[in-house]
């Protein structure tokens, strides 16, 4: 049988017709050479042998025209996942999980396994207790009853039915839309809408607030849209990237409400005035905001016009301004979903578009029908979003009596400053085990190096006896690590001239003026 001669460039080399061979001969290509030199290297040996062959000498080893190299062990899958966890641990932005078991009867309170105690829990985002609301419990109960665990399907298959359509019809009402469109969180409703509208839309350009959750910023990047990011509620900076693009070009400023990790409000007027010189489209989130501001909980926008919607007029509002406002139904509702809602053909776009709402099972019908009890509950009373403001004023003013450095802002979110991951995690550490609070710490990369805090979270829950103890806990813990407080921070960083710090620190003597007004709070004369 005579002899087959291949040919690999640059040399030639006998073997026999052998295709395994001829292919373990080829060099792999650049990308995934490079790929394994940043990270363990585990091809090396390989590329060596490779070479070794296609030039018919090794440094070692020749191999002879019939012998095959031994072919490489594969990837180590799991050398290569610890080392990305223990590049986290070290830097101290890896996250554990604290084990803590909510009591509906105890709320705010909940059983902590670790310690085997009851712990308050300052860092929740069941603002207003709904969680345990008996309306919205009574109504999931006899919806789970009549029609199960599960919605059975898709939206699209099996999975429509009147719960979901009940809740869309409610929420489009809520915020004065012409529908909305409920999702499995507001996560996927920010990612599905953004990603939608930005990929089909010609040419679009989306503005991006340099502080926008996560969801947002992977919605943008999921379009492949042109992304332009401006700086946090800076309306100088938004007008010169909007000025700079082409009128005719269709885009989309994307922005939240309420920032939750620094608490602070968008100018939501001004960019909607932006909006309409630019021919521009408005995307709202008011994920911390729904349930929680405005006469009827419909979020900071409605806020803004308090006495208008009181009155029932909502024509030209800021609410009426804005194009599309997503929210969750967490939070201040208690439950579990989020939605978008805007004009009809918008959200129907979406809903015929985006595949994160076609190929994802619906909500089960008890969750449904709690989030619309839960909303219609807020729709009708104040008194629970109201509380929830005096307590949050409480704790602020406590703080600044105390020295203890925060975030000052115009919402219900108020930010611990520590300015290092380490120490911020041993604060939490230390509360939690001395004084049976849970605060969860927020490092890197949920917020910047350097501006790592505790995010405390007030409820219409927290009694003025919780309150005294959490203030007396974070002086002594403040004491016991020797952390800075707000007046050695701002002495400290006017001197190094670091404005990222002092624009966030404010004197404990200046205050923020609230969304909620005193009159609005019924605290005139008192």
């Amino acid at each position: 049988m005579p002899r087959l001669w291949v040919s690999l460039r640059p040399t030639r080399f006998c073997m026999y017709g052998s295709r395994a061979l001829a292919q373990s001969a080829v060099p792999r290509r650049a990308s995934e050479s490079d790929i394994s030199e940043k990270t363990h290297k585990p091809n090396e040996a390989f590329r060596s042998t490779a070479d070794d062959v296609r030039r018919g000498t090794g440094s070692k080893t020749q191999y002879s025209p019939t012998e095959v190299p031994e072919r490489p062990s594969g990837f180590d899958y799991d050398s290569f996942y610890a080392a990305q966890l223990e590049r986290k641990k070290r830097d101290h932005s890896y996250r554990y999980f604290n084990k803590v078991e909510r009591l509906a009867k105890c709320y705010p309170k909940a059983y902590h396994d670790s310690t085997n105690s009851l712990v308050t829990v300052w860092c929740s985002n069941d603002y207003l207790g709904m969680t345990r609301n008996p309306q919205v419990l009574e109504r999931m109960h006899s919806t789970l009853d009549e029609y199960g665990s599960g919605a059975g399907g898709t939206r699209n298959i099996s999975g429509h039915n009147k719960h979901v359509e009940s809740l869309e019809m409610t929420l489009a009402q809520l915020h004065h839309k012409e529908a909305a469109l409920v999702f499995t969180s507001c996560y996927v409703a920010n990612d599905a809408t953004l990603s939608t509208l930005g990929s089909i839309l010609p040419d679009c350009v989306i503005f991006s607030d340099s502080e926008n959750h996560a969801s947002m910023i992977q919605g943008i990047r999921h379009s492949k849209a042109k992304k332009v990011i401006f700086k946090h509620n800076d309306m100088q900076d938004l007008e010169a990237q909007l000025a700079a693009a082409a009128l005719h070009v269709p885009k989309i400023i994307a922005f939240e409400s309420v920032y939750s990790m620094s608490g602070k409000v968008s100018n939501i007027g001004h960019i909607c005035d932006l909006a309409k010189k630019y021919k521009a489209i408005t995307f709202l989130d008011e994920a911390h905001a729904v349930g929680m501001y405005g006469p009827s909980g419909a979020g900071v926008a409605e806020h803004l016009d308090y006495d208008a919607h009181s009155a029932g007029h909502h024509r030209g509002t800021v609410m009426d301004r804005i194009d599309i406002i997503t929210g969750t139904l967490a939070k201040a509702y208690g439950c579990v979903g989020g939605y978008m809602a805007g004009k009809a053909t918008l959200v129907d776009v979406v809903r015929s578009l985006a595949p994160s709402f076609i190929f994802t099972t619906s909500l089960p019908p008890a969750v449904l029908a709690g989030a619309e009890a839960a909303v219609n509950y807020q729709r009708q009373t104040t008194a629970d979003r109201k509380l929830h403001q005096i307590h949050t004023r409480e704790v602020r003013d406590a703080l600044r009596k105390n020295d203890i450095p925060f975030l000052e802002n115009e919402s219900h979110i108020i930010p611990i400053f520590v300015g290092d991951a380490a120490t911020a995690r041993n604060v939490s550490e230390v509360l939690l085990s001395k004084w049976h609070i849970y605060i969860q710490a927020i490092n890197y990369p949920t917020v910047p190096v350097g501006q790592e805090r505790l995010r405390i979270t007030p409820t219409s829950g927290h009694s003025k006896e919780m309150q005294d103890h959490l203030v007396t806990a974070l002086n002594d813990v403040w004491n016991e690590l020797g952390i800075m407080r707000t007046t050695h921070w701002l002495l400290y960083k006017r001197h190094k001239n670091d404005r990222d710090i002092l624009d966030m620190l404010e004197s404990p003597l200046t205050k923020a003026t609230p969304l909620w007004t005193d009159e609005q709070l019924n605290l005139i004369g008192k």
